[in-house]
Order: C-alpha cells, then structure tokens, then sequence
C-alpha cells in the first residue's frame, strides 16, 4: 500500500486517514525525503495519536529548485479536443520551477493574461537519477519513480497560441499547485497505476474525468523517450498530461480551414473573439478542486482545492 506523506513549514507528516504523524527526519527537500524512507515507515508504524490533518497547512510536496517537465497531448480525449486525428508524436517541455505552489495557494491571473485555463495531471516525482539513454521498462519503474502527487498545468492560452511559447504561457508563479499528498509507492502499487482516476472541477462543475487507461505515452515508455535527451534526478517533477475537458478546445474543421487562410493577426484576433464567449476559462472567485485515486483508494493522492485570485499587479 502506499503511504501518503504531507509537507509543511514544520516537517514532513505521514497521513493517517484524519490525523497525521511528523516524520522524524533531517530530510529538508523531496529528494532527501523520499530517500529516507526507514523514518516514513517508522511515522507510520510508531502508534503515535497525530494532529489533525485539518490543523495542518499544506505545502506543496515538491520542493524547488527541481527540473518540472511535462508530456503534451498525452491523453486520447485530450487528443480529440485539440483537434487532433492520426498517430500524435510523443513531445515534453519544460516548465519554471519557481511555478510551482501548495495544494491550498492561490492561483494568480498576471493582469496580461485574459483566457487562463486548467489542466489536472498526474506527477510523478523521481526517486533515483535518470541518465540520458535510459530504457525504463514496466517493470522498472519502482527503480526510478517514489511517488506520486495532484499537479495542475495552469496555462495562459493566449500566450501560448499567439506566441507558441508553451514556457511562457505555463511559467508563471502558482502556475502549477502541487499536492496535498505525495504518495510513496511499493513495489506492488505500479500495477494499479491504469485505476487512477483524474477529476478536476470548477465552482462543483465536473470538467475533467478520466483515467490513466486513457494515456496514449504510459509512464515508463514516457521516461524512456524523456531520457532520449534529458537526464532527471531524485526529487524531479514529471507532468503526465491531462485528460480532455479543458477549456481550450480547437474549432470545427470548416473554420479551421479558414482560419489558415487569414493572416496570423487577423486569424488570432477571430478566434480570441470567438473564445471570449466560452464561460469555462477560469475567472477570479473560482475554485478549482481536483482529485486523483484508485476506486478502492489503494492510492489516494488527497484533494487539492486552489482558488483563483488576481490579476497580479505588475511592477511598470
């Protein structure tokens, strides 16, 4: 079973149903955490009463500075909503880490930004270095991933398509928020990664529900092709993709096609315009709350609830 671990200003926590155990460890960043397992083991056998989990301020598990990388269109419904047909090429970027937030912080709208969207993904979080020209097999990845944790892709979508700059666009500070828990895997949990099932909603509305079988680049096959060129280390950060309901969602073929004849400006203006009346972009006052778990909560990654704020005001 795996073993859920919480982070705040005071230490490391292991999960226990409503209560929670400190993790007594010397253990300062993910990568130092996941490698003491023996004192993770030891919080959660030792019969300790724990505090509250609600008296606890979550931070995110992952600790920066880490390599953040992310799969693109990486799920079949996903696919399909951006308009895809055909075998899709596998393709990663890479995103700022100083984006990443905890599991109750606010996300921010920079004030230039007008179409914020969402994207829930699954993270997994290294456990040991990955050099450049590894194959991971299935059965490998005990050997390479601890965990796993909530991540949502954040993305200013008219940066993105206007300037192509995935960076840019999915870099902003509280652009990803990450956790509550960071799941600690056994062996034995791998075999269950295809249950998880990924569900994010805005203000109670359902955008996002589906599970891994969903992913067209599984997790090890996804390594393999990352380590083609990037080496990751213990306490780094993959975002696996995220299912369709987004709301970005590319337009119908005829208008597609005509889109193509315009000029760039003209093109982006049209359909920007168009986008202005899609009510699913996230707004200030919204709440985003996402949940990844097993059906027999095997593995459950907690609840990540984060409203939006903003726009930020920027220095001039």
């Amino acid at each position: 079973m795996s073993t859920n671990v919480l982070r705040t200003a005071e230490g490391w926590w292991v999960v226990l149903g409503d209560r929670a155990v400190p993790v007594d460890t010397k253990a300062v960043t993910t990568a130092e955490l996941v490698a003491d397992r023996d004192a993770v083991q030891e919080a959660a056998l030792s019969g300790d009463a724990g505090t509250p989990v609600a008296d606890l301020v979550a931070l995110s598990p992952v600790t920066t500075p880490c390599r953040v990388v992310a799969q693109m269109v990486n799920y079949r419904s996903h696919a399909r909503d951006s308009g895809f047909t055909g075998d899709i090429p596998p393709a990663f970027f890479r995103k700022a880490s100083g984006s990443v937030s905890g599991p109750r912080d606010a996300v921010v709208r920079p004030e230039h930004v007008k179409f914020l969207d969402y994207e829930i993904e699954l993270g997994l979080i290294m456990g040991a270095p990955l050099p450049v020209g590894t194959v991971v097999e299935e059965r490998d990845l005990p050997s390479y991933v601890a965990g796993l944790v909530i991540t949502n892709d954040v993305s200013a979508r008219d940066l993105q398509l206007t300037k192509t700059q995935f960076y840019e666009s999915k870099s902003y500070p509280t652009f990803t928020p990450t956790g509550p828990h960071l799941a600690l895997l056994e062996a034995e949990d791998f075999a269950h990664l295809l249950d998880l099932r990924l569900k994010l909603s805005v203000n109670g509305d359902l955008r996002q529900d589906r599970t891994l079988a969903d992913m067209i680049v599984r997790p090890a096959q996804a390594l393999t092709l990352l380590a083609r060129f990037q080496a990751l280390d213990a306490g780094d950060l993959l975002l696996t993709g995220t299912p369709g309901g987004t709301a970005l969602k590319a337009p119908p073929k005829p208008v597609e096609k005509i889109g193509a004849l315009l000029p760039p400006a003209v093109k982006w203006r049209a359909f920007f315009k168009s986008q202005a009346k899609n009510p699913h972009y996230l707004h200030p006052g919204d709440v985003i709350t996402a949940t990844i778990a097993t059906p027999d909560g095997r593995i459950d990654l907690g609840e990540q609830r984060t409203p939006v704020a903003g726009p930020r005001q920027e220095p001039k």
